[in-house]
């Protein structure tokens, strides 16, 4: 079984999401929502006169992980809330540590705000992010081998 990044951390969910909040404060969002539905939170702020979001997946509480132990045996409740709280930290932990790493790279120099960001995105007009366009295009033409995706739907003008 593979390692988790941040398995055993002791850091709240709570504090990863104000410490996301901060993050992005400080290198330079002037705009910062986050919220939740069902099993999906959702990131987002405005930097640069760009929307940026990052969606974050998590697991239900009634994933099989969490109700049975490894050798099948359940659970009591308490103990797959437990485990479930863990992977949460785990996950939202991860995020604030890939948005820390692509800002800092930006900072730095490494990359542009653009190329960092370009799959979070969120295109005008409600449109979703560019990976969401892109991502389904981009995976046809690797499966047929021949299509060029079409890049980004463009409805104005220049």
């Amino acid at each position: 079984m593979s390692r988790r990044y941040a398995e055993s951390t002791s850091v709240s969910v709570a504090k990863s999401k104000a410490e996301i909040e901060a993050l992005v404060g400080r290198y330079g969002a002037d705009s910062f929502a986050q919220g939740w539905e069902n099993e999906r939170a959702t990131v987002g702020f405005r930097m640069r006169g760009k929307y940026v979001r990052f969606n974050l997946t998590l697991p239900q509480r009634t994933d099989a992980q969490f109700t049975t132990t490894p050798s099948g045996r359940d659970r009591k409740p308490a103990q797959a809330e437990k485990a479930w709280e863990q992977t949460c930290r785990s996950s939202w932990r991860a995020l604030a540590l890939v948005i820390k790493a692509k800002l800092e790279a930006v900072e730095l120099g490494i990359t542009t705000f653009e190329e960092e960001f370009l799959a979070h995105l969120v295109l005008p007009g409600g449109r979703g992010t560019v990976g969401e366009n892109l991502i389904p295009q981009i995976e046809a033409a690797y499966a047929d081998g021949k299509t060029m995706p079409k890049l980004l739907p463009y409805g104005g003008s220049k």
